[in-house]
């Protein structure tokens, strides 16, 4: 038994390629098998907490290339990182009082409120009309949105870039319903 070398077969937690210098000492085995501790393990484990406080823990070494993971897969994270950081689109919900369907509209392809309008017109046949401060939208039905915190405003209140960052999903009410409110 003795020409044995446990240690080169010996399971260990810890990182690869890193051995503990410090011995630990075993406490002679006792006739009956308990799971307690005995009283001077304890004096010793409480000792060596109060000496782990007061050094900082030791800095741990990242493994690198574990798990193990393919250079296409890694190649294709890359290529959908910068896809989304890229061309994403800012994608809104937008129904019409009285039409049974939803439609979901590309926020980023229009640079402008004007464009905006004109898009909804076309994608559901009904006359908006332009937006004035003063007056708002005087026409038969009259675009609005809901921000992030869930109110709903006329489209045109805010700047175009900060109403890209807020627009959570635009309705196209009926003129005599927005006056109402």
């Amino acid at each position: 038994m003795d020409l044995i070398n446990f240690e080169a077969t010996e399971l260990r937690l810890g990182l690869p390629g890193t051995t503990d210098d410090v011995p630990e000492t075993k406490p002679p085995p006792s006739s009956v098998n308990t799971n307690k501790r005995s009283s001077s393990e304890m004096d010793s484990s409480v000792s060596d907490e109060k000496d782990s406080s007061r050094s900082p823990p030791p800095a741990k070494e990242q493994v690198v290339g574990w798990p193990p993971v393919r250079s296409y897969r890694k190649n294709i994270l890359q290529v959908k990182k910068t896809q989304s950081e890229m061309g994403s689109g800012i994608y809104v919900k937008v129904s019409m009082d009285g039409a049974p369907y939803l439609r979901k509209v590309d926020l980023k392809v229009y640079t402008s409120y004007g464009e905006l309008i004109k898009g909804l017109q076309d994608m559901f046949k009904c006359i908006i009309g332009l937006y004035s401060e003063r007056e708002g939208y005087k026409s038969e039905h009259a675009p609005t949105y809901e921000d992030k915190d869930g109110d709903w405003m006329l489209v045109g209140d805010v700047p175009w870039d900060m109403f890209l960052t807020s627009c959570k999903r635009i309705r196209i009410m009926r003129g005599s319903e927005v006056t109402e409110s």
